[in-house]
């Protein structure tokens, strides 16, 4: 006991840890584990999937492209990893935190990105996967990564959905862009099933194109209803606190997810849609170019109130920065394949533009979350910014 003690004194001497005291620190970090923190998957995949698409179509970019497409997918897959284990500390020994985040309106949604970042590595592992794998060994990863994905896309945006019904004096100023997150990852869906398809026996096919557009339409009915409400909340009430800024750009994945369904679902279905094949093809581009054309709208105005607020300063940071990264990966996946679909190198070269700011993005917030994971800041216990009208007034109008 003596030498044990002794042993301690040394070690606080030195400014070093006891095993007790790592431990205990390890159990503060759990417990303030942010329920976010799979955005990081979500937004670093993304990057992954747009690079391997060339953006820009310079030819002697491609193998560079390709490249850091498989960098990128590695890395999200080391983050979902490590990241995984920790939801599942939390969730063995911070029970009561975890359900207290989930019933909180404001952080709630953020547990969307746990299947969304399962269903993107799914979306990555069709796009990248190829350069490693034979189609049988990708064709099961994608099947396996969906088979965990899907069911839980589905749980989560219906429990969290009940929750907010069952709340009760639940204001507007509650409403953020962090529950676009339930239904962008059931958009993301169709773009996980559609890779299953060229294999699937007929009706296997049919079963999977029909399973798609129903998850597109719950996905896409949902950010409607939404979309209505945070439009509503921006127009006649004060801006959201500065520490929400990044979500109103989560708004952005629905419309690039969406567009880009259609157009894989449409290249997809020729076997199930007979002689009206050709019809649903070229509605299906007109109605993803019209939704793109959406998304244009909201790119400009989520960048004018981005610097709207930074006129009043640096924005707080929190794990919602992630926010920035995988929305505008998703609008220029959808951007190059409309490129392609239309066949104009002007589109093209907009791809390469909103990647090279994915890009941007993707840096300034991986490099400050770093930093807080090394100082400690990014495991602070997660708690939701200011809802009260007159917190509000912190965001800048």
């Amino acid at each position: 006991m003596r030498t044990t003690t002794l042993e301690q004194g040394q070690a606080e001497a030195e400014g070093l840890a006891s095993p007790a005291e790592d431990q205990a620190a390890s159990l503060t970090r759990l417990s303030g584990f942010h329920p976010g923190w799979f955005g990081a998957v979500m937004g670093t995949a993304i990057v992954g999937v747009a690079a391997s698409m060339n953006p820009g179509g310079i030819a002697a970019l491609a193998q560079p492209a390709r490249t850091l497409g498989q960098a990128m997918v590695v890395l999200s897959v080391v983050l979902a990893v490590v990241l995984g284990a920790g939801y599942v500390g939390r969730l063995l020994w911070h029970r009561d935190a975890v359900l207290a985040d989930f019933r909180d309106p404001m952080v709630g949604a953020l547990f969307g990105t746990v299947p969304g970042g399962i269903l993107v590595l799914a979306a990555a592992a069709a796009a990248v996967g190829p350069t490693w794998f034979s189609p049988s060994t990708v064709h099961d990863l994608v099947a396996g990564l969906d088979w965990v994905g899907i069911p839980l896309a589905f749980v989560m945006s219906v429990l969290f959905a009940y929750l907010l019904f069952v709340r009760s004096e639940l204001v507007l100023e509650t409403v953020n862009g962090g529950w676009f997150i339930p239904p962008v990852v059931n958009i993301v869906v169709p773009l996980v099933l559609v890779p299953l398809v060229p294999s699937a026996s007929p009706a296997v096919a049919r079963a999977l194109l029909l399973t798609s557009y129903g998850f597109w339409g719950m996905g896409f009915l949902l950010y409607l209803l939404i979309v209505a409400m945070l439009h509503h909340r921006l127009i006649l009430h004060s801006l959201p606190h500065a520490s929400l800024a990044p979500s109103l750009w989560i708004g952005l994945g629905p419309i690039g997810v969406g567009a880009l369904a259609l157009i894989k679902l449409a290249s997809v279905g020729v076997s199930a849609f007979g002689p009206a094949e050709p019809a649903v093809a070229t509605l299906s581009k007109l109605a993803a170019t019209a939704l793109w054309g959406f998304g244009v709208w909201w790119l400009a105005a989520a960048v004018l109130l981005l610097v709207h607020y930074l006129r009043s300063g640096p924005l707080p940071y929190g794990l919602g920065w992630w926010g920035f990264t995988f929305p505008v990966g998703a609008y220029t996946v959808a951007t190059l394949a409309l490129a392609t679909s239309w066949n104009l190198v002007g589109l093209e070269w907009a791809g390469g533009v909103l990647f090279v700011l994915l890009g941007l993005f993707w840096l300034v917030v991986a490099g400050r979350t770093t930093w807080a994971v090394r100082t400690g800041e990014a495991f602070q216990a997660s708690h939701a910014a200011p809802t009260t009208p007159a917190a509000d007034q912190a965001g800048p109008r």
